[in-house]
């Protein structure tokens, strides 16, 4: 940053942290004891594909590391917005965020960080699903639960803010929780 963002009061968003993904499975355990809330065993990653065969290694090779590493469930899937999701299910949470982070590493690694919109992990209360969202570009979560495809639970998405204050880097300004509708994942 330099000295005339400085004086204009601009500041730099906070770089990726990926480690912040190792926070799930703390929050998942304050979850379920506080709320009564089970992960639902699915995560997916959002990035916008690049065409090419970079690209396509890259995936091929990230799809090889996930199951040298373990036995998850694969699924790819494209949005109506152009994204591309990863979907992996796993029983085990820490696995599936293990498997999450290795997916945004490698793809990060191989020069693709910009494409990498977000990562979610999947939760349910009752008959509600909800997930944490991870906003890639901020190196913040932000809860997203839906209750139909234009309507959000926001008090459930305020409580589960507050609730995880401590487990994860919560997104600040709300204005940035945006929607991810028909996420897979979800």
């Amino acid at each position: 940053m330099g000295l005339f963002d400085s004086l204009m009061g601009r500041s730099k968003p906070p770089k990726p942290d990926l480690d912040q993904l190792f926070g799930i499975p703390s929050a998942a355990i304050t979850l379920q004891a506080s709320l009564d809330v089970i992960p639902t065993g699915r995560g997916s990653v959002a990035f916008r594909a690049p065409e090419g065969k970079a690209f396509s290694d890259v995936l091929a090779e990230v799809k090889a590391l996930l199951t040298a590493t373990s036995d998850p469930d694969l699924e790819v899937t494209q949005d109506t917005y152009g994204y591309t999701w990863l979907t992996i299910t796993s029983s085990d949470i820490s696995d599936l965020v293990t498997d999450l982070h290795a997916v945004n590493v490698s793809l990060q690694d191989a020069g693709f960080g910009p494409q990498l919109l977000v990562s979610l992990v999947g939760f349910r209360r009752g008959d509600q699903n909800f997930a944490l969202v991870y906003l890639y570009k901020r190196g913040t979560f932000y809860p997203f639960a839906p209750v139909g495809e234009p309507r959000r639970d926001n008090i459930l998405e305020l409580q589960l803010r507050d609730l995880l204050t401590n487990d994860l880097r919560i997104e600040p300004d709300m204005t940035r929780w945006f929607p991810v509708w028909g996420a897979p994942g979800l």
